[in-house]
């Protein structure tokens, strides 16, 4: 993959989309780097699997190439791709549910092909933080990626695009098609569940901290019977000297 420059970053959407139009690698390159997070965050929200996250957002970039001629840019270029790729996890979820004969868990309407604003290009880099903190920070991710999964699906897209994402209540209409209200009320709820749900992980976790069984119990009774056979052995033997 070769290097990009600053210049190239510092391309706008509309210069990133001409070269898209013209067959420009260079472009196509900056404009995945620039969206992948939010497109990736999408798709895992929709599909909840890594890996076929991965393989839809492909799909709908080469789906925004075959169509950029006809955007139209009436608004951004980050939720036009936005819908694409709903469009694309939406496909697959219908086929899973053909496949399974059940009726697929997010129902959300077929979105027609339109467009949200450039996101930064990755995650801003983290100061080094001791490896305690940082296990502690990815257990807590973990855990929060398990409930995100949890949710009802029109829930978790509006949590992920809301809460992780971090976009407007109108972008996220935009991007999913959907009134500002239905986006206020799904995100109250889906903040709601999680709170319950993780609510019920500590109260379970109360009972279980600072855990004493196993070895660490094993080590002090052995310990401790050492220490109480010496001290044994040691008495009798002043015992003797006493008598």
């Amino acid at each position: 993959m070769s290097p990009l420059g600053q210049a190239a970053r510092d391309r706008s959407d509309a210069e990133l989309l001409e070269g898209l139009r013209v067959g420009d690698p260079a472009a196509f390159e900056v404009l995945m780097r620039r969206h992948n997070r939010r497109l990736y965050r999408v798709a895992r929200a929709l599909l909840r699997d890594a890996a076929e996250a991965e393989d839809a957002v492909q799909e709908a970039y080469l789906a925004a190439f075959r169509a950029a001629a006809r955007f139209r840019g009436e608004s951004s270029l980050a939720t036009w791709l936005t819908r694409i790729v709903t469009n694309e996890c939406m496909g697959r979820l219908r086929r899973h549910a053909r496949r399974d004969n059940i009726v697929p868990m997010v129902p959300l309407a077929g979105l027609p092909a339109q467009e949200g604003e450039a996101m930064p290009d990755g995650a801003p880099a983290s100061h080094a933080e001791p490896p305690d903190r940082l296990l502690w920070r990815a257990e807590m991710r973990a855990l929060l990626e398990r409930r995100i999964d949890q949710l009802p699906g029109p829930f978790r897209i509006v949590f992920v695009l809301r809460a992780v994402e971090e976009l407007s209540m109108e972008e996220t209409a935009q991007c999913l098609g959907i009134p500002e209200a239905t986006v206020r009320s799904r995100h109250f709820r889906a903040r709601s569940l999680l709170r319950e749900s993780i609510t019920q992980d500590l109260d379970v976790a109360e009972g279980e901290v600072f855990d004493f069984d196993g070895e660490r119990c094993d080590r002090i009774v052995a310990g401790v019977l050492r220490a109480a056979l010496g001290l044994g052995a040691s008495g009798g033997v002043e015992d003797e000297r006493g008598g």
